[in-house]
């Protein structure tokens, strides 16, 4: 999304992903048509200061020469659909830059601006449209400040709904869209892929906990919410998108909330099955995650970081 260039690096990439007070660690590897492979996947107490820690981190596991990406925090950018630019390519982000600049609240001339393309059927009659990511300097800076000052070159700063893309497309069946649905702490993520593409993204205020503690009524009135949410973005992502037919919703939580998937399973017209990474990635390096829904939706956001194409958006 936002890029650096930087020299020769290794293979694959490392993403390292700061929480509020955990680093997550991730490293995924691929080769030829076999399933990438996840090298690792660790998580470290952050301390106060950032840079300090990812210092200690890159001594400790020999991150130099490591191609590093990692994520922007929601509500620290601003993702937003427009129509394409009728401009050459090499001119697309500073024509989309001034469409933001009623809807954020910072100067868009200092901002990071990312495209993200929504490519179009060959028979689809409608005007191709892009999503479009700005970040402040005030987000993007301390980020970069805090890896230059661990001595780790930062190749790419990307979103968490590009992380999940990433992962989304694993589970896809051939020409068929898939919608992937997550809960962390911070809320939920719902987004439609479709040809490994990000096609349609929204956020549900309500995080896994929420969902995990609530007392029986509270838990139906959240389940009901997320319900309406999802099944609200399938019949909009339909009425947009009719060319795609969407095969399935994949559902992860953690903390793992098994009172959800049976509720969009009653309510959806689409199949509803549990994420499990197992079925798409080699974990054989990390064999905690087998088999563990729950840990592996703790860290579907850095795992996505490191699925990052070596020619990605």
């Amino acid at each position: 999304m936002f890029g650096r260039v930087s020299g020769r690096r290794e293979s694959g990439w490392v993403a390292i992903v700061p929480r509020s007070a955990r680093i997550d660690l991730a490293q995924v590897t691929r080769h030829g048509e076999a399933k990438p492979a996840l090298r690792l996947m660790e998580s470290f107490r952050a301390g106060t200061d950032l840079g300090n820690s990812l210092k200690s981190l890159a001594a400790a596991r020999k991150l130099k020469n490591c191609r590093i990406t990692t994520l922007l925090e929601s509500g620290r950018y601003h993702l937003a659909q427009f129509e394409a630019p009728s401009v050459p390519r090499e001119e697309r982000t500073e024509a989309l830059r001034w469409r933001f600049k009623d809807a954020v609240d910072f100067p868009v001339d200092s901002a990071s601006v990312g495209v993200i393309d929504i490519p179009l059927e060959g028979g689809a009659a409608r005007q191709a449209m892009v999503y479009a990511v700005a970040a402040s300097l005030a987000a993007v800076q301390p980020v970069m400040a805090a890896f230059d000052a661990g001595g780790l070159v930062l190749e790419a700063i990307d979103i968490p709904e590009l992380a999940q893309r990433n992962v989304a497309a694993l589970f896809e069946q051939e020409n068929r869209g898939l919608a992937f649905l997550a809960f962390d702490e911070g809320g939920g993520l719902l987004t439609i892929t479709y040809k490994q593409e990000l096609y349609a993204a929204r956020r549900i205020e309500v995080s896994a906990s929420q969902l995990a503690e609530a007392a029986a009524e509270r838990q139906e009135a959240l389940l009901d919410r997320v319900m309406l949410e999802v099944q609200r973005t399938l019949d909009n992502f339909d009425r947009q998108y009719s060319f795609i037919s969407v095969a399935a919703l994949m559902v992860a939580a953690s903390p793992a909330v098994p009172e959800l998937a049976p509720c969009l399973s009653g309510n959806l017209y689409v199949p509803v099955h549990p994420a499990d990474l197992g079925e798409v990635l080699d974990l054989s390096a990390v064999p905690e995650l087998r088999s563990n829904p729950e840990l592996q939706a703790r860290y579907l956001s850095a795992i996505g970081a490191a699925l990052r194409s070596e020619a990605a958006t």
